[in-house]
């Protein structure tokens, strides 16, 4: 038997071999073996009626979309000389996309101009904070704490560009302020961050924070984290802040009135750095959700305070076990129900888990609050409530929040 390197060139054909078995092919015999190729039929001409046609349709679903935004009240207030003020907000997405480091430096890119440092004098000293600029007339949301007692408020933009900003009003409640600058002088719109929403956030959701840390010259800082827990009270200078987003991404001193942003660069909370004393701690950094924010800014602009419809309750959100056995997605378990409040006279009771609002679901007391945010003082609402096992429907009369 031949082995590995034994050469086999001596092993030939007595007949020359069949035709699937050649190494080669004579042209004559490929002409044979390959079939003609069929000839490419020629294109249609497209006539140019397609392309006004489609010009036209573009316009007229354009016209048809800016009507439906008008309707919708999704283009703003006007300013003060009745030029309409705009302000992006975002459609909600069923869940944020993940901030990857892609994409963090593609959020910071897009949102940094709407960024802006905020520099305080007053008779205790200077101090320095942040802002968001959200309507392209000038106003920006920033931190109470920052501008309460200033004098004098300058507001630096990222392309350099200082002006001196006219504080609009402030609101204690939610440590929410709104500050104004000037019109660009070239005429155009200021650029404006795109607003989301707090309502659909999951604790774990990756989250980035913009804003300018102890004031510090080279622009603005970007740091990352998570959603750590969401509906927290925070204890601040006497007063209590509700329904605070709380993050791992740093917050500095400075930072304060920055932005908390989703994973598509959507502002989801106003960021504020306030002294924590409590250990263990130190490293939480907090924010406003941006539907208290706006819906303040937006009294604030129109009435020149903001009103706070109130209920009267204190709780937690609904935990997932508790939710499945009272066959709920979620809700907000009422574990203190202020004496004389709207909730009071309704009858609302400790250990009550409210799991509706108008029929419309409350996924988390933060949910409950956002919802409140959407009425006012004087507005009877129907809340779902499951007691005992059991859903009712229970009326409730909203007041304004007492001071």
């Amino acid at each position: 038997m031949p082995g590995p390197d034994d050469h086999t060139d001596d092993v030939g054909w007595s007949v020359p071999p069949p035709l699937d078995d050649r190494l080669w092919r004579h042209p004559s015999e490929l002409a044979e073996l390959v079939p003609p190729r069929p000839r490419p039929r020629p294109r249609p001409r497209r006539r140019r009626v397609r392309g006004v046609r489609t010009f036209v349709a573009g316009v007229a679903g354009a016209l048809v979309t800016l009507a439906v935004l008008a309707a919708l009240g999704q283009l703003g207030g006007s300013d003060e000389n009745g030029a309409p003020a705009v302000v992006r907000q975002a459609a909600r997405p069923a869940s944020a996309p993940v901030a990857t480091s892609a994409s963090v430096v593609e959020i910071a890119d897009e949102v940094r101009p709407a960024i802006a440092k905020v520099r305080v004098e007053g008779a205790a000293g200077a101090s320095s904070g942040s802002a968001v600029l959200y309507r392209d007339d000038g106003h920006l949301l920033t931190n109470a704490h920052v501008v309460t007692g200033g004098d004098h408020v300058e507001v630096t933009l990222a392309d350099g560009a200082t002006h001196s900003a006219r504080v609009v009003g402030i609101d204690e409640v939610t440590d929410i302020a709104v500050l104004r600058i000037p019109a660009r002088p070239d005429g155009e719109p200021h650029p404006t961050a795109v607003l989301g929403t707090a309502a659909d956030l999951a604790v774990g959701q990756p989250v980035v924070a913009i804003g300018s840390p102890l004031g510090l010259a080279g622009g603005t800082s970007v740091t990352t984290g998570v959603v750590s827990a969401l509906g927290q009270e925070v204890e601040a200078e006497g007063t209590s802040l509700l329904d605070m987003v709380q993050t791992d991404a740093a917050i500095s001193p400075g930072s304060s009135g920055g932005a908390l942003l989703d994973g598509t660069g959507a502002v989801i909370g106003i960021t504020t750095a306030v002294a924590v004393t409590e250990v263990g701690l130190e490293g939480a950094g907090f924010a406003t959700p941006v539907d208290v924010a706006r819906s303040v800014g937006e009294d604030i602009i129109t009435s020149g305070r903001a009103v706070h419809a109130w209920i009267g309750v204190q709780g937690s959100d609904l935990d997932r076990r508790t939710a499945g056995e009272l066959g709920v997605e979620g809700g907000a378990r009422v574990e203190r129900v202020v004496e004389a409040s709207p909730a009071d006279d309704a009858g609302v009771t400790p250990s009550d888990v409210i799991v509706a609002i108008e029929e419309e679901a409350v996924a988390s007391m933060s949910a409950l609050v956002i919802a409140l945010r959407e009425r006012v003082p004087g507005d009877e609402i129907a809340l779902d409530v499951v007691r005992d096992g059991e859903r009712r429907e229970v009326a409730v009369s909203l007041i304004e929040r007492p001071s």
